[in-house]
């Protein structure tokens, strides 16, 4: 199965969609007209076989390093909730340590007797 790729950037109010393997390119007013627009220009181009269609879209860079910037942050994030897991279990251990029940550590911490359970058990 041959494979086509729609190089897709934004000008202006237009979506411009290069297809280098056809050395063609075409225009869509909105985003989702993008890929049946491309698909159109490959088949009128002669392309009748079946194909796979890959679209990427070039984004500007303010965009990009925002979007690393998120990734990085959510890193950061998952990395601190894995550590704030860790300190509840070392909290809820710590109390039942000193001969408290589940039941009453989870009073205690305000967690429910189950999440109590679930990080004793974790």
């Amino acid at each position: 199965m041959k494979t086509f790729h729609a190089e897709v950037s934004r000008d202006g109010k237009f979506w411009l969609i290069r297809i280098p393997e056809v050395g063609r390119s075409t225009q869509a007013l909105r985003y989702r007209d993008v890929r049946p627009m491309a698909a159109e220009l490959i088949e009128i181009m002669g392309e009748t076989e079946e194909y796979e269609l890959k679209v990427t879209v070039a984004l500007p860079s303010a965009v990009e390093d925002h979007l690393a910037r998120a990734e990085v942050l959510r890193a950061e994030a998952a990395q601190k909730n894995s550590e704030a897991a860790m300190e509840s279990r070392a909290a809820v251990r710590e109390l039942l340590s000193q001969g408290l029940s589940q039941r009453e550590a989870g009073e205690i911490l305000g967690l429910s007797f189950q999440r109590v359970n679930q990080l004793v058990n974790s």
